[in-house]
């Protein structure tokens, strides 16, 4: 396991802490959700309260390495400030003047969040230099953003380098329950597996079918394994070059004993709008002119039914087109089913946990996952960066490191801090 920041003393250090405050936002720039800073606020009050000088460092979408007002933390800034009730100040850079004179002149408790960190190209590329200016304003380097931990990039794997390197709260309470699920998860193990395609998926279901008792499969992704099945799925979205990969899954899952379970009814619509026009079919009547957009009432009883025999139950993705209101109701009958079953329950994906949150079963579940990509990385058993460079329970390496700048010619530094 990894070390966490309750491992380490640190008291009246300067901390640099990579949280995940991408949230969405409105087209004036109001936050519409702030459950990702939210999340975060366990870790910075632990620190705050450790007397620890709280430095805070996030992306906020895709600003592609330039100054972008409209990717600007500031409205994460104040609306943290509120949330801690305690003031935020948010620097006008990354490692520049603003910075590095308002890191550098902390006290204690005190909180500064840089500006958003992707407004540097090379933090996509894990450049080196740039890494070990972010290290260069800090004594300890705290990483609680397991929704990045996937991305070799400079504020999730190149600082730590250079600072001794521990989980947040958040960061650790993913690994411990991810770990826990798949490196010896109670029996039986019911993976539930749903989303837009196949291909996103291989690599869970190869990971997993080792260890799974039963696999559930819904969403669009299931019609391509129906095709494989050699049903006519009408105008469903399936992927055609993914058909012979549905089958070999299949054939190692019988190999394996396996229980893999497809959808028996979908609830159909004639069109991919809102508005369309709602139908239930069996898998073998789809309707040419319809499309699969949810699991059907038999399906959901079929799956309910098989969650409540497990001990423990992983779910990542959908069961049907959840923005669509018409066609979110499998994916919420698969929720009610999970949160009922009392089973250990890991629940991924940004549409499976909206379900388990709408129908208030929230703390019925064992552990909410905000990861997306990196929850599916590390159930597929990858070497996640983020968490791959965190110091090991067992390491003493506890002592702080002086980032080494020597290599870096003025000229290299003054072209990062434009």
């Amino acid at each position: 396991m990894k070390k966490t920041f309750k491992d380490i003393d640190v008291s009246g250090k300067r901390v640099f802490v990579r949280v995940d405050f991408n949230v969405p936002q409105d087209e004036s720039g109001n936050i519409t959700d702030d459950t990702r800073i939210r999340a975060a606020i366990p870790t910075i009050k632990y620190l705050v309260n450790q007397n620890a000088k709280v430095i805070l460092c996030s992306h906020l979408g895709r600003p592609k390495g330039v100054v972008n007002e409209k990717y600007s933390l500031a409205p994460v800034a104040e609306r943290l400030s509120q949330l801690l009730d305690q003031p935020v100040t948010l620097a006008k850079d990354v490692i520049g003047e603003s910075a590095k004179e308002l890191t550098s002149n902390m006290k204690e408790r005190e909180i500064v969040m840089l500006e958003n960190v992707r407004f540097h190209a090379e933090e996509e590329k894990n450049d080196d230099a740039f890494a070990r200016e972010l290290a260069s304003m800090a004594d300890v380097y705290v990483n609680d953003a397991f929704g990045t931990a996937h991305r070799a990039h400079a504020s999730t794997a190149g600082i730590a380098k250079y600072l001794p390197a521990v989980a947040g709260f958040l960061m650790d309470s993913e690994i411990v329950a991810l770990t826990s699920v798949t490196e010896n998860p109670k029996k039986p193990l019911v993976v539930i597996l749903g989303g837009a395609k196949v291909s996103d998926k291989i690599g869970v279901i190869s990971a997993l079918m080792t260890k799974a008792n039963t696999i559930l499969i819904g969403g669009a992704m299931a019609n391509t394994f129906l095709v494989a099945e050699g049903y006519d799925v009408g105008f469903s979205k399936y992927e055609e070059d993914k058909v012979e990969v549905a089958k070999e899954i299949m054939e190692k899952a019988e190999s394996l004993n396996v229980k893999l379970v497809l959808p028996v009814d979908v609830v159909a619509g004639n069109e991919f709008s809102p508005n369309a026009k709602r139908k239930t079919f069996a898998v073998n009547e789809i309707e040419k002119n319809y499309q699969a957009l949810d699991i059907g009432k038999k399906t959901c009883k079929l799956f309910a039914k098989e969650i409540k025999n497990a001990k423990t139950i992983i779910w990542n993705g959908p069961m049907g087109v959840c923005e669509f209101e018409k066609f979110q109701k499998g994916t919420l009958a698969v929720a009610k089913a999970v949160a009922k079953s009392g089973a250990i329950s890991v629940v991924g994906g940004g549409d499976s946990v909206a379900a388990i949150q709408k129908l208030g079963f929230a703390d019925k579940v064992t552990h909410l996952s905000t990861g997306g990509g990196a929850t599916l990385e590390f159930l597929e058993g990858a070497n996640l960066p983020g968490v791959s460079m965190l110091l090991d329970k067992d390491d003493d390496s506890n002592k702080v490191k002086t980032p080494d700048f020597s290599e870096i010619d003025n000229k290299t530094i003054n072209g990062l801090k434009k």
